[in-house]
């Protein structure tokens, strides 16, 4: 990462404008081009520097359910399982992770009741129960790089 796309990451992250051409508003903030700024974040999506470019919504707020949510599931078992959790649209990550409850993953709902339906539906696919943890509070930690 050079500096521009440091700043790029850093300036971002503040909030994205909101107007007809917002790379180009974005762009003319950051002291760069329109076409470069879009090529800078295509980049560093594809070297997986950020994992999502796009906005953050409140699911609760909106409505909806998000939470985290864990399986314990064996080793020899994982593969088959990953693809059966990722297969639903309501998982938006998923991670392994070296503890007792081996697979974590967010699930994010339009609705309560939908969220209720997933988890139901992946402990029937997978059998194996799924580790509800809803969100209690909400904490922001932001993500700064040095020039």
């Amino acid at each position: 990462m050079d500096d521009l796309d440091r700043a790029i990451i850093n300036h971002l992250q503040g909030g994205f404008p909101v107007c007809s051409r917002p790379f180009a508003e974005a762009a003319a903030q950051l002291g760069t081009s329109e076409a470069e700024l879009i090529a800078r974040i295509d980049k560093l999506l594809a070297a997986k520097v950020l994992s999502r470019f796009g906005p953050l919504y409140h699911a609760e707020r909106l409505g909806g359910a998000l939470s985290l949510a864990a399986l314990k599931v064996p080793p020899e078992d994982f593969e088959r399982v990953t693809e059966r959790v990722n297969a639903l649209p309501e998982v938006a990550h998923n991670y392994a992770r070296d503890h007792a409850l081996s697979m974590w993953f967010v699930l994010a709902t339009e609705t309560p009741q939908q969220q209720l339906d997933a988890i139901a539906r992946i402990e029937r696919d997978t059998g194996y129960p799924v580790y509800n943890m809803p969100k209690i509070k909400e904490y922001f930690i932001g993500l700064r790089f040095e020039a």
